[in-house]
């Protein structure tokens, strides 16, 4: 033999045993740091907004009264405020029920969705639209409980055979009436002015 070593036991057991010791306490090591650090995760959105629990990309929505839609909200994205129990949408499109079966499309840049009283607040670009009428603005609120749309904003109504302004506007869906305030100008027909 070319290589003969002599080996003494003691010598083995004790570098084994601090092979085996150092590997037991780096494996408690990474368990006990792992579960330190999985307790205390890190915000995803720290400086967005303060007490923000969720941030969601392309979300949606559905409100329901008694087993019946009341309205749905789609958004590409969403942050949700746990301490002011508000939800913030971007891009956002809201579609209304009414009593009758009929639907009422809403879209803009911005809404605020107040979560304990199911209250909207949406402004920029704001369009209304159903089957026979489309209406713009720049911003309107719902009022849930009572189930009004209302633009305090100036308002550009238009259908199939009018066009109206007014300096505000009421959507009652309960009744599926709409009430233009202010001065309210336009046409209706045959260019009959109003």
């Amino acid at each position: 033999m070319l290589f003969q070593y002599k080996f003494n036991n003691k010598k083995i057991k004790i570098a084994l045993i601090t092979l085996i010791t150092f590997t037991i306490t780096a494996i408690f090591a990474v368990v006990v740091g792992y579960r330190y650090f999985s307790k205390k995760p890190v915000k995803a959105l720290p400086i967005v907004l303060d007490g923000t629990s969720i941030s969601m990309e392309k979300i949606s929505q559905i409100s329901t009264k008694n087993g019946i839609v009341d309205w749905s909200l789609e958004a590409r994205s969403a942050i949700y405020s746990e301490d002011k129990k508000e939800a913030y949408f971007d891009d956002l499109a809201v579609t209304f029920f009414t009593k009758d079966n009929q639907k009422i499309y809403l879209s803009a840049e911005k809404g605020l969705l107040k979560t304990e009283s199911g209250n909207i607040e949406i402004k920029g670009n704001v369009t209304i639209k159903n089957n026979d009428y489309m209406l713009k603005t720049g911003t309107i609120s719902y009022d849930n409980k009572k189930r009004i749309i209302l633009s305090k904003a100036p308002v550009e109504l238009s259908g199939k055979s009018s066009n109206l302004v007014a300096n505000s506007m009421a959507i009652n869906l309960n009744t599926n009436k709409a009430l233009l305030f202010g001065k309210v100008e336009g046409i209706f027909g045959d260019n009959l002015p109003l």
